[in-house]
């Protein structure tokens, strides 16, 4: 179906992902939606947005380049991001991009190391492998001692598995349940369900409507949904090879052809190998 023929965005394309959270005049949706997964204490009433693109401390270093990154008014940080697809040391580059935030924070001269939260919010279109048999979704990480008690509580992480997230609309509960059906469901629908009525979600819809989008608007957007339809093909497509296989040889196609098309959409070579693992060499070659 082309995008002109949905009523809504789907907000799990790049472009509908940054327009409904990414801007300003929709920044309320992004503090609506953080506070469902926050602790109370931590509570967002106001953000600004920042750089998505953080420079390293010295030149050798990688930089860093995020989806989201905002700064409430009390001062915690947020890095939010949405993965479309599983990669190779996923976990790995959620540390690595945390450390920004807390580099950022160091002060010339005279400094107590009095660090503001950080927070990095993972809104995932896949389930963690250690995950496939847990029914929750929702994970809160912290570092914790041997007796499991929390260490340090100013850097946690929330990853959110989208995919487990099955209700039907007249299952919703909770605002969190209609944030996530929202995430799911919203380019498949025609109107605002009765669900969904509050204020929040009456200013996410019309924001989400295509219809009001300018000509190149829906050219990204266009361009966005293919980039993300062709993915899910490729994903799904090696998916059920690799169980039919069963072999690193599987797992290896898989991730040469996401790194084609994630290039012919002219990604830059760093995010394809973040998303891969190929190396450059092999990336380059393709």
């Amino acid at each position: 179906m082309s995008a002109l023929k949905d009523k809504y965005i789907n907000p799990l394309t790049d472009f509908g992902f940054k327009k409904l959270f990414g801007t300003e005049p929709n920044k309320a949706l992004l503090i609506d939606f953080l506070n469902q997964v926050l602790p109370e204490r931590h509570k967002i009433k106001d953000l600004s947005y920042a750089k998505n693109e953080q420079l390293p401390v010295s030149e050798i270093d990688r930089k860093a380049i995020f989806d989201l990154y905002c700064q409430a008014e009390s001062g915690e940080h947020f890095i939010v991001e949405l993965q479309k697809a599983k990669q190779n040391f996923f976990k790995d580059r959620s540390i690595y991009y945390s450390s920004f935030p807390i580099q950022q924070q160091a002060q010339r001269g005279d400094w107590n190391y009095k660090l503001a939260p950080v927070y990095t919010v993972g809104i995932l279109d896949f389930i963690f492998d250690e995950h496939k048999r847990e029914k929750e979704l929702l994970h809160m990480v912290e570092l914790k001692n041997q007796r499991c008690e929390v260490f340090y509580d100013k850097l946690k992480f929330i990853y959110i598995e989208l995919p487990k997230f099955t209700k039907k609309e007249h299952e919703l509960e909770t605002h969190f349940d209609k944030w996530l059906f929202v995430f799911r469901h919203l380019s498949q629908l025609k109107n605002r369900p009765q669900k969904l009525q509050e204020r929040i979600f009456e200013k996410l819809f019309k924001a989400a409507e295509i219809a009001k989008f300018s000509p190149e608007e829906r050219k990204i957007y266009e361009d966005s949904l293919k980039y993300y339809r062709d993915l899910n093909n490729v994903i799904d497509t090696s998916r059920e090879e690799g169980r039919e296989e069963g072999r690193e040889e599987g797992k290896n196609e898989r991730n040469i052809e996401i790194a084609k098309s994630m290039i012919k959409n002219g990604e830059p070579i760093d995010k394809v190998i973040q998303y891969t693992g190929l190396p450059k060499t092999v990336i380059e070659s393709l």
